[in-house]
């Protein structure tokens, strides 16, 4: 597989993605995603593209092929403070692998590749989000070695009709 740091010309496949991922969010949390839609709208992409505080990496079959098997993107955090430590941690906003890839070892390549990246780049941690009930995520980033740093936890309070 070939993996590399995105480019404009990789926003209509990225977009494509961006669409998959959603629709598997509003599948777990309809309330708060909605299908058919995506994260970023081209002009924020190319923003995120373009800076190095938020590499967002592509992967595909080889480095001559077209069809974009999946995505990861990252954002740079440095946390700091009276009471904590000064790290800096590479947060993995989003993972993607094309649907029809899915199985094949893509999503392993695509961290992997990351995983390598933020040891070069001198960051202590990464981190990440996964929905509650999204099980094929969560079984998967503990396979590559994740744990569990914190949780996140809400009380609904509104049918959000009103908002």
């Amino acid at each position: 597989m070939f993996i590399r740091r995105a480019v404009l010309k990789d926003i209509p496949k990225i977009d494509e993605l961006l669409h998959q991922v959603n629709d598997i969010h509003a599948s777990i949390r309809p309330d708060l995603f909605i299908k058919g839609e995506k994260k970023y709208t081209d002009n924020e992409l190319s923003g995120i593209i373009r800076s190095d505080l938020t590499p967002v990496f592509v992967c595909f079959a080889d480095e001559n092929a077209d069809d974009l098997l999946g995505y990861c993107f990252s954002v740079y955090e440095a946390k700091s403070g009276h009471s904590q430590a000064p790290v800096r941690t590479l947060y993995l906003d989003d993972i993607c692998v094309d649907e029809g890839a899915r199985g094949k070892g893509v999503g392993r390549e695509i961290y992997s590749f990351v995983r390598d990246y933020a040891k070069r780049h001198n960051v202590y941690n990464i981190t990440l989000n996964v929905w509650e009930n999204n099980d094929s995520a969560k079984s998967f980033y503990e396979a590559m070695g994740l744990h569990v740093l914190k949780y996140g936890m809400e009380d609904i309070i509104s049918d959000g009709k009103n908002l």
